[in-house]
């Protein structure tokens, strides 16, 4: 590295570590770089070109998560705005969602606001999640993937944080082709945690094989900065940043278990999360398939290659089938769960009880209903018991080759005479006319989105439920069938939705009218769980 390089990298590190930690334990103290944050600055600020301007381009950072990503993210785009010696300058931060994208950014505006100089020059316009540095007239801009008029920008420096979840190429293509070509030296930064893509077709596997390319010699671009930490569980390659070693244990598909490979996966492990961390991560989800999956692909940025995994044992369900009998529910309070789903399909409507002083368990009271007309073609060609279930009283028929709303939403008024149903939680895709209908009735609907955000608390109120056996759902075939087909995604914050099989035959929507009536149970109740009695876990 040229003297001038090491000059450019020490002006770096020296603005970085200006800035202060916006985060308990560490709120209000100087950033102190770990040495794998101060040897990314040095190599990318300090490796010069003979003309003087930077040789990379592209900071390719794949990394576990809660190793200080976010807080390092906003510290860089804090100096791409004001201390890059660039005019006018553009400095984007990039994700697949505005949420994703904003979380570097409200870290900067904190750092910003604990920073008495820049507190001077720098102007937040929060409502458009801008920071504008006055001095050189430049600006710090939130982008996501949700919004489609990026062309044109002329971009000095891109944060993309989390480009595994990207829904496609569309916004990476367009910041990261041609957008800084007016600019002397424009920095794209690209830091993620591995994805799930069993096909390997995404965008973020695409720009990961070729940074583990360039890292193994098998490609060249002096642009290109690859930076990986991770397990690769097809070639046994534990990466650990720049290199990586062989995985030489026996039994390869127990190498995630390897507390060697948690440690040098991790490299701010013992700083940034406990020292304990990702052992109590692991011991969490000993015995689950979707946690441990979880844990494969966040603490070890493992690349999975499911997209969706089961959620909980059938074993765990099975413990929790207790007996219901409709009539001892009358009078009861409830909350009642609605998914409406397609007229070729089920329609599930689900009652939640609450426990009271008479009854320890949530009681679970579920109807399912089906279009007359196709119910012994769908048998022939699915394979699935309808008959049987719609002769034993667990599966109700409509009229006709579709289903009839009017019908479901009379049976749903007269259940109201039988049940003191608080609320319904309904999915309001394609049921804007049925939550009318009960709204005039005087039951009162309440839409329940079908994203993270509304179906995440109620699923984890649920999983808490069952493990401790405190539901009772009364062994009926069809909820315990679709119990069965149960798939789930789960973010990189651990929240988790049901999502369906792409094979249609296996249905779940007893399970998502379930998640609908405990959200608004979750709404209204005060539902203790054993989330009360159990240690909170630390991440």
């Amino acid at each position: 590295m040229t003297k001038a390089g090491k000059a450019e990298a020490q002006r770096a590190i020296d603005f970085v570590t200006s800035l202060k930690h916006v985060k308990d334990p560490w709120h209000g103290c100087l950033f102190e770089l770990l040495p794998w944050e101060e040897k990314i600055i040095t190599d990318v600020y300090g490796t010069l070109k003979t003309d003087g301007t930077r040789q990379y381009r592209t900071v390719y950072i794949e990394l576990p998560k809660k190793q200080g990503k976010t807080e390092l993210m906003a510290a860089l785009g804090l100096k791409q705005l004001c201390a890059d010696d660039e005019w006018a300058a553009e400095v984007y931060g990039c994700a697949a969602d505005k949420g994703q994208a904003s979380l570097a950014f409200d870290v900067a505006v904190e750092m910003v606001d604990q920073n008495n100089e820049l507190r001077t020059l720098i102007t937040p316009v929060l409502s458009r999640k801008r920071l504008v540095y006055k001095p050189r007239n430049s600006f710090y801009q939130v982008l996501s993937a949700e919004s489609y008029t990026k062309h044109g920008l002329n971009v000095s420096a891109c944060l993309f944080d989390e480009l595994h979840a990207q829904p496609n190429r569309n916004l990476y293509d367009v910041m990261t082709f041609g957008s800084g070509d007016a600019r002397l030296q424009p920095l794209y930064f690209i830091i993620t945690t591995a994805g799930r893509d069993p096909e390997r077709t995404s965008i973020g596997w695409e720009v990961h094989q070729k940074a583990e390319d360039i890292l193994l010699g098998k490609r060249v671009d002096k642009t290109f900065y690859p930076v990986i930490f991770g397990y690769d569980p097809d070639n046994q390659r534990i990466w650990t940043g720049w290199g990586y070693e062989k995985w030489k244990g026996e039994e390869p598909k127990k190498a995630w278990t390897d507390k060697k490979i948690w440690s040098m996966v991790n490299p701010s492990d013992g700083k940034t999360i406990r020292k304990d961390a990702v052992k109590e991560s692991y011991d969490s989800a000993k015995g689950n398939d979707s946690d441990e999956t979880n844990f494969q692909q966040l603490r070890l940025n493992i690349w999975v290659k499911v997209k969706t995994s089961r959620w909980l044992p059938l074993e765990v369900w099975n413990k929790n089938a207790g007996l219901i009998i409709p009539d001892r529910l009358k009078g009861r309070k409830c909350y009642g769960g609605l998914d409406l789903s397609s007229k070729l399909d089920i329609t599930a409507f689900v009652l939640l009880f609450p426990p009271d002083d008479n009854n320890p368990t949530w009681d679970i009271l579920p109807t399912f209903w089906i279009p007359e007309d196709n119910m012994w073609e769908r048998v022939e060609k699915d394979g699935i018991p309808y008959d049987k279930w719609e002769k034993n009283g667990f599966i109700k028929t409509t009229n006709g080759n579709v289903i009839d709303y009017k019908f479901i939403e009379k049976e749903i008024i007269r259940q109201k005479d039988d049940y003191d149903i608080q609320e319904i939680g309904f999915d309001p895709w394609n049921a804007t006319q049925t939550s009318i209908v009960l709204e005039d009735a005087g039951i009162h609907p309440e839409p329940v989105r079908q994203g993270y955000k509304d179906m995440s608390p109620a699923m984890k109120e649920i999983q808490a439920l069952l493990t401790s056996g405190h539901v009772n759902h009364g062994n009926n075939p069809v909820l315990n069938w679709m119990f069965d087909n149960l798939e789930v995604k789960q973010d990189e914050n651990d929240n988790v939705r049901p999502v369906k099989s792409k094979d249609r035959t296996k249905r779940i929507d007893g399970f998502v009218a379930l998640v609908n009536a405990m959200n608004r149970a979750l709404n209204m109740e005060d539902t203790s769980s054993v989330f009360d009695t159990r240690e909170p876990r630390i991440l």
